[in-house]
């Protein structure tokens, strides 16, 4: 028998008498001033109008137009996306429920892409918003974005929209 000084334990080594524990509960409270914190602060800084410093947020809502997105794209990406076709979710034949990407369910108005390698579908924005990290291949299967036929007309056009030729001139040469 344990005298009334002594804790007793579980068999897994535990105190058996404490039904909190300290340390969680105080991480959960430092977090949670954290995040007030940083919402105050964003907001201090939208007030005064310098919210282009923030970054934007990871939630993402696919139904609301991309009021955040910046303007500075690669240039593979813009010329990927006049590849790919844009259709609206209600002129597919058996589509998937919902996009792989944000997991919501697709509704008959969504703007998607319609990715012509591996089929896959996925919303408009979703999408973009990979390419926009330099992302080449399709999010769900790695299949790249580009045909192969059309791969050498990609090139050409990429090289064309680098101006590296106009800038060295017709002395570089292409092998």
């Amino acid at each position: 028998m344990n005298s009334d000084s002594e804790p007793l334990y579980s068999s897994m080594g535990f105190p058996v008498g404490y039904t909190d524990l300290f340390l969680p509960k105080l991480l959960l409270h430092i977090l949670t001033l954290l995040g007030l914190i940083r919402k105050f602060i964003s907001t201090t800084l939208k007030i005064f109008g310098l919210g282009d410093f923030l970054e934007p947020e990871f939630s993402h809502d696919p139904t609301r137009p991309d009021s955040n997105s910046t303007s500075h794209f690669s240039i593979s990406a813009v010329l990927i996306r006049e590849l790919l076709p844009v259709v609206k979710f209600s002129d597919l034949v058996d589509p998937p429920e919902s996009c792989a990407v944000c997991l919501y369910e697709f509704e008959a108005g969504d703007e998607i892409r319609n990715l012509t390698n591996c089929r896959h579908i996925f919303h408009k924005s979703c999408v973009d918003r990979w390419m926009d990290h330099d992302q080449k291949t399709c999010p769900l299967c790695r299949t790249t974005f580009i045909p192969d036929e059309l791969q050498d007309s990609f090139n050409e056009k990429l090289w064309a929209a680098s101006g590296i030729a106009d800038y060295y001139g017709d002395s570089l040469m292409v092998i």
